[in-house]
């Protein structure tokens, strides 16, 4: 039975001899509903994170790990986020992550009510280590390196494998994971420019100097450091589309019209032509013309026509009739992009959805499917069906987000959610005696409250195993993106 400490401090889950006759009702979720998912997914990034935890820290079964991260590089990078279910702190996933749970507060943050504090606890949580990642050397930018770790089954508090740092810098160039951290430091200058504006400030000031870094020396981050960052997070789309996004981000920061000159000089060569239809830590393309469509539907900036064309084409290629439609879905209705991690696919989407129907209703405007407008209302409408999947309306009454709804996975491929809690167990377990608990199929003793993992097959199949990681893994950048659904959902007064 579960021992309480707290809200959060859940140890076992109710097993199913109690809850297997109650499913999820297949009708539409309410706003209490949605604002119940809102608080769990912004909780999760308390159970990601890295360094020493504060004394509001929430998920109890948590505690201080990675207190001499940097230290062989003579620098301090404590802090920052685990980015999935291992112990590695990944910079472009997390600038990725924060850049996107900055653009959830910027277009959802009035529909947070008493969550808004907590979101943007957990922007501060990734920019201060960004901010460390950033200045800890002139041009400088560090990576962990995940080799040693992904040989270990071990939690976070325990770590004993070599914490090094890799960076990138002018002699190793990495203009993808550094105009990201521009983009993500320039997006949250934004979330704290009335709530905080020194450190708004000194966070757009560092988005700046970081993205002249990136611009000055270009080159993709993968090939000078492909041994510490491949096959995990290799950058597949180039950087280009990072510059292009971080500009874009700087430009909407900063006002600063050259940001705007440099879009219009190299829109073309970084990717403004190009229709892509998955969005995601890697392909920042479809991000970056739905961003830049708000200056020519809002602004009526004509030079950023070209990037509401080619949102609608993005837009078009989830509705099936158009002609532009690229999109694959489920029996049950889930867009399926990769039969690993498909619902960061699901929550991108999602949130540029709902974020383009908000641009199109500022102006009265439409999306062009060939001859036929799509209102914001059926881009709203689509959003919905995916959101309400995730959350259980689908053919297993599975709530894919951890600890939501009265059915939910119990064996997540997450370290420290699958091992003893340090403050139940304070034995160390060393890197290979964790292995007993992955191949376990007890459930997990911590609840990852609010984690949304890699989701159902094409057929909605899903495996609640903990080996199957294409499945049962949380990662920072599929729930960051769902922040922003949940808030924009949470407002409605009744699930329409």
């Amino acid at each position: 039975m579960a021992s309480f400490m707290g809200p959060y401090s859940l140890k076992l889950p109710i097993l199913c001899l109690i809850f297997c006759a109650i499913t999820l009702s297949s009708s539409a979720f309410n706003s209490q509903d949605y604002s119940d998912a809102l608080e769990k997914s912004i909780l999760f990034y308390e159970g990601q994170r890295s360094g020493k935890l504060p004394p509001d820290q929430r998920l109890k079964w948590r505690g201080d790990s990675g207190l001499s991260d940097g230290s062989s590089n003579n620098v301090d990078l404590v802090g920052g986020y685990y980015d999935a279910g291992d112990n590695v702190k990944f910079g472009l996933p997390m600038a990725f992550t924060t850049t996107m749970l900055s653009w959830s507060v910027i277009e959802f943050g009035g529909s947070m009510r008493n969550q808004i504090h907590n979101a943007r606890a957990a922007i501060r949580w990734s920019t201060d280590y960004l901010l460390k990642a950033a200045t800890a050397s002139p041009g400088t930018l560090y990576v962990g390196d995940p080799n040693k770790d992904h040989k270990c089954w071990e939690r976070p508090e325990d770590m004993d494998t070599p914490r090094n740092a890799y960076k990138v810098s002018t002699q190793s160039p990495g203009s993808d994971v550094a105009a990201e951290t521009a983009a993500a430091l320039a997006a949250a200058s934004i979330v704290f420019k009335e709530s905080d504006p020194s450190y708004s400030a000194k966070l757009l000031k560092t988005a700046m100097e970081v993205f002249d870094f990136a611009d000055k020396y270009r080159g993709a981050y993968s090939g000078p450091l492909n041994s510490a960052v491949c096959p995990f997070y290799c950058s597949y789309s180039g950087y280009q589309d990072e510059l292009l996004w971080g500009a874009s981000w700087l430009h909407k920061a900063s006002q600063n019209d050259s940001y705007l000159a440099y879009i219009e000089s190299n829109g073309r060569d970084m990717g403004r032509d190009d229709d892509a239809y998955s969005f995601s830590w890697d392909d920042k393309r479809p991000g970056t013309k739905i961003l830049l469509s708000k200056g020519f539907l809002e602004n009526d900036i004509q030079e950023l026509q070209p990037y509401k064309q080619h949102s609608d084409n993005y837009i078009c290629s989830f509705i099936q009739g158009s002609p532009n439609f690229q999109s694959q879905y489920t029996p049950g209705g889930l867009l399926y992009k990769t039969s690993s991690s498909n619902l960061q696919y699901v929550t991108s989407s999602t949130f540029l959805l709902l974020t383009y129907a908000n641009y199109l209703t500022s102006r009265g405007g439409f999306a062009s499917c060939g001859s036929t407008p799509v209102t914001a209302d059926k881009l709203i409408s689509i959003a919905k069906k995916q959101v309400d999947y995730i959350l259980g309306d689908n053919p297993a009454k599975m709530s894919y987000m951890v600890g939501f709804g009265n059915k939910y996975p119990l064996h997540v491929h997450h370290r420290g959610s699958s091992l003893p809690s340090v403050h139940e167990h304070p034995a160390h377990i060393a890197c290979d005696d964790g292995f007993h608990y992955l191949y376990s199929g007890s459930p997990d003793p911590n609840v990852l409250v609010g984690a949304v993992l890699g989701g159902p097959d094409d057929k909605d199949r899903f495996a609640d195993d903990r080996n199957n990681y294409q499945q049962s893994e949380p990662a920072t950048y599929i729930n960051a993106p769902f922040v922003g659904a949940l808030a924009f959902f949470s407002a409605k007064s009744t699930a329409s």
